[in-house]
């Protein structure tokens, strides 16, 4: 069985280099001006050169993000950019504007182009296309299920396909949606989305048989709806369906996520893909592994219709009415675990969440599938015992009963099953 690449997103260099520690093949990034990710991404030229020579030297891909739609304005200055991140030598540009891949074709022919899915591809016709105009990969529509995937794959099969398989899902059409741009002038093919879907409305309708009585839409009494709002995808566990469908590369959501969803998201996809190869059975842990990461709650997408297999019922319905955020998660991150002292057996993380003393806490890391848990006994900012401490105040050390690996994580495993974590 052929497995796929496992493709990861990046919004920093530290990010890029978990993501490869955790199990990556692949990562996505890219300078702000021509990528889908203007806010919260932290890369320069200098910063992809950086980029690309971990990848070469780790033997690991990197791709970079050319996926806006660009205005006018910034056409000019294309051709500069183009120049300077070709010479860095990338795997390959991922693109969805027509203009923009016509320079590219004329100025770089040597660059190999993956269609983005801002072009939402998703039919076979639509492949074959973008393979005449020379593009090497086509990362198809969210929109598009297994059962299509495959026969696409069959229709064009020396066309390399790419599909989202986690991470956050758009109301509409990839880039289709122009409520940003409407209510706050922050354009989403510019990369400045602000996510006017995920927003609290109050929504009300006239209704006709009550003298055109004003009524207000709601789908619970108390915190109102959440209209638009989409939970998150997650395909982890049809990941069989999606390798025989011929897919080449699996990709993750999420170049604005923090270092903890990149590591934990990595960490288990790398494992069930690793399953795959050695012919085992999906691993029913690793959805609960996934459920210690953030998330507005999951569902499988479009991916899943005409699957045979049954669908669960709450993933049916793709809305989360209940939170505008990704809220969701099982328990909260604490913080990247940043040096071990043998000697004193204590580990410095710089804290994300309130910890105290006696919470349990799980031990993630890259190298162990298993993972290991102790109650929090000693805690020490700036050298002082404390009993409590809460998130963003910094270094923190905790005594441990074991040795821990640098850049492992460390969870607080919340018994309330409920927990806000960001």
């Amino acid at each position: 069985m052929k497995i796929p690449e496992l493709l990861l997103p990046a919004g920093n260099l530290e990010k890029l280099r978990l993501a490869y520690l955790y199990g990556a093949d692949a990562v996505y990034c890219g300078v702000p001006r021509y990528s889908l990710r203007a806010r919260e991404n932290e890369f320069t030229m200098e910063k992809l050169k950086a980029a690309v020579n971990l990848a070469r030297a780790l033997e690991k891909k990197i791709y970079f993000t050319v996926n806006a739609i660009p205005r006018n304005s910034k056409l000019a200055s294309f051709p500069k950019y183009l120049d300077e991140m070709a010479e860095l030598k990338p795997d390959a540009f991922i693109m969805a504007d027509f203009g923009l891949i016509d320079i590219v074709r004329e100025r770089h022919p040597e660059v190999s182009i993956h269609i983005s899915v801002q072009t939402n591809t998703m039919n076979y016709a639509s492949v074959r296309f973008w393979q005449k105009l020379g593009a090497t990969r086509v990362i198809l529509s969210r929109e598009v299920s297994i059962p299509e995937v495959a026969e696409i794959k069959q229709k064009v099969p020396d066309m390399e396909l790419e599909v989202f398989v986690h991470g956050a899902i758009c109301i509409a059409h990839s880039g289709r949606c122009f409520m940003s741009n409407y209510f706050k002038q922050r354009d989403a093919n510019q990369g400045s989305c602000n996510n006017a879907c995920r927003d609290f409305y109050h929504i009300q309708v006239k209704n006709p048989r009550q003298h055109d009585e004003w009524m207000e839409i709601v789908e619970d009494p108390e915190e109102g709806t959440f209209l638009m709002n989409s939970k998150d995808l997650r395909a982890i566990e049809y990941l069989d369906e999606i390798v025989k469908a011929g897919v080449d590369s699996v990709k993750v959501e999420g170049r604005t996520k923090g270092e903890y969803y990149v590591a934990m998201v990595a960490r288990a996809y790398r494992l069930a893909l690793d399953d795959l190869k050695d012919g085992k059975p999906f691993d029913k842990n690793l959805l609960k592994d996934l459920d210690k990461v953030a998330s507005r709650k999951y569902f499988s997408g479009f991916l899943t219709r005409g699957i045979d297999r049954q669908i669960p019922e709450e993933e049916q319905n793709f809305q989360n009415y209940e939170e505008g955020t990704s809220g969701f998660s099982i328990q909260k991150n604490l913080g990247r675990v940043t040096n071990f002292n043998p000697q004193t057996n204590l580990v410095t993380i710089i804290i994300k969440n309130k910890l105290s003393i006696g919470d349990v806490v799980e031990v993630f890391n890259y190298k162990e599938r298993t993972t290991k848990s102790f109650e929090v006994k000693e805690i020490f900012y700036k050298s002082e015992r404390k009993e409590t401490v809460s998130g963003g105040v910094g270094e923190v050390e905790i005594k441990v009963p074991f040795h821990v690996e640098i850049d492992s994580f460390l969870s607080v495993i919340n018994s309330n099953h409920i927990a806000k974590s960001f």
